[in-house]
This record gives structure tokens, C-alpha cells and sequence, in this order.
């Protein structure tokens, strides 16, 4: 990886700010990922984060923290917040902005336990396909103290493959229809294209039963998303 994300971030905290993120995906045309929002304070997120923040409790991990907007308004809430990122950069700029504890790592390596777990702005994500939710999941509940919990949100992208007739065209012979490959490029360069998921609710829940979470639906957003809540069954 190049780490244009982090390199963008940079860019934008040291008073660099030129042009956006640009991103795409196989199903999806080039869209415009405006670096001022990376860094929006709680008032300007979407209501579904809101919600999630409201309900944080205890010792909290921020998983891919990026410019750390999560783990700041919890810190100032009082909270005892640990930010990760894979991005080296996205972590010096949350430390920049004085995010307390901030590391460079996979969710995976982590070991430390934590009584919330967030995995915001399509949390579902840093799964990359449908066949790794499990070991993601088993995981993650590894890291939870008693009583913990995980905050997660995703979207359900079924209507992005609706016709004008309104009937939808997911070849069922395909993957799952929430696997996409994630296209990313920052001042004329491209990153590694990556694998993204997105995950509808239903195949969460199934997802967390298997593996011994109960999923509890908080609250739906605007446009198919949605935020759930994960405790241990």
C-alpha cells in the first residue's frame, strides 16, 4: 500500500488541503471523498455514528480511527479511547490532533481488551469478503470484556443493482453481491486496489450467530445503512 489516504490526511492537517480523495469501485462510478469531512466534528456526523458515540460505555477501541473524529469527542467525553489504523499516516494525524493513544495496527493483532469496540463508516468493511466475517468476528469477541460490546455499521448495497423497473440483477452465480474491489486515487496517484464489504443486516446476524454474538438492530439511517449492536450470546 501506498498509504494515499494517510498521505491525504497529512496533506490536510499540515494546511496542504489542494483536492479531495477520489474513490470508486466495479460497481460504481469516481466520487469525490472531501478531506474537511474526515475531520468533522459531532455535530456534523451522520446520525448513525452520533448514536453509536452515545452509546459507547467503558474502555473503548476506535477501529480504523483515520483522523480519529470518534476517538476525540469520546476523549473529551472522558472516555479511556485506543485508536488503530493500518494507514501510518491517518495515525500521525490523529496524533497530531491529539488523539492520546493512537497505533498503526491490524484489528487482528490487537490483544487488549475493551468493553466498546467501534467500527464506524461502513465498519463491515475491513472484512473484505464475505468468507473472512467469521474470523473477524471470532476476533473481535475475543476482545471484549465482560458486558462488552460492538458497535458496528454497514449498508445494505442491494439497490445499487436496481433496474428502472425496479427489479434487481445480482448474478447469483457471482459473489456476494456486498464484495466489491475498492478503487482509491490522491493527486494523480493510485492505490492498490482493495476488497470492501458491505453487509445487509440479515447476513450479519447469521454471520454472528455462528459464532456465538447476539446482533441487535439500534438504528437505521437514511439510505439502506444501518447501526447494530454485537454481545456475546
Amino acid at each position: 500500500m501506498k498509504d494515499l489516504f494517510g498521505k491525504a490526511l497529512l496533506d490536510y492537517q499540515n494546511g496542504n488541503y489542494s483536492e479531495d480523495i477520489i474513490t470508486s469501485t466495479n460497481i460504481s462510478e469516481e466520487d469525490e471523498l472531501p478531506l474537511p469531512y474526515l475531520f468533522r466534528d459531532y455535530k456534523d456526523m451522520p446520525k448513525l455514528e452520533q448514536k453509536a458515540l452515545q452509546l459507547a460505555k467503558g474502555s473503548v477501541l476506535d477501529v480504523g480511527c483515520g483522523a480519529g473524529s470518534h476517538s476525540l469527542h469520546l476523549q473529551k467525553k472522558g472516555f479511556n479511547v485506543k485508536a488503530i489504523d493500518i494507514s501510518i499516516g491517518a495515525i500521525e494525524v490523529a496524533k497530531l490532533r491529539d488523539v492520546k493513544h493512537a497505533e498503526v495496527r491490524n484489528i487482528l493483532d490487537e490483544i487488549e481488551t475493551f468493553d466498546t469496540i467501534l467500527l464506524l463508516m461502513n465498519g463491515t468493511g475491513i472484512f473484505q469478503e464475505l468468507s473472512k466475517v467469521s474470523k473477524y468476528l471470532t476476533h473481535l469477541k475475543s476482545l471484549l470484556k465482560p458486558n462488552g460490546q460492538i458497535l458496528i455499521d454497514s449498508s445494505d448495497i442491494k439497490y445499487m443493482y436496481e433496474d428502472e423497473d425496479g427489479g434487481f440483477w445480482v448474478d447469483t452465480n457471482a459473489n456476494y453481491y456486498g464484495e466489491l474491489d475498492y478503487y482509491l486515487s490522491y493527486k494523480s496517484e493510485e492505490e492498490v486496489p482493495m476488497k470492501w464489504l458491505y453487509l445487509d443486516f440479515d447476513t450479519l446476524k447469521l454471520a454472528c450467530e455462528t459464532v456465538g454474538l447476539k446482533c441487535e438492530l439500534v438504528m437505521e439511517g437514511e439510505h439502506f445503512d444501518y447501526l447494530a449492536r454485537l454481545i456475546p450470546a
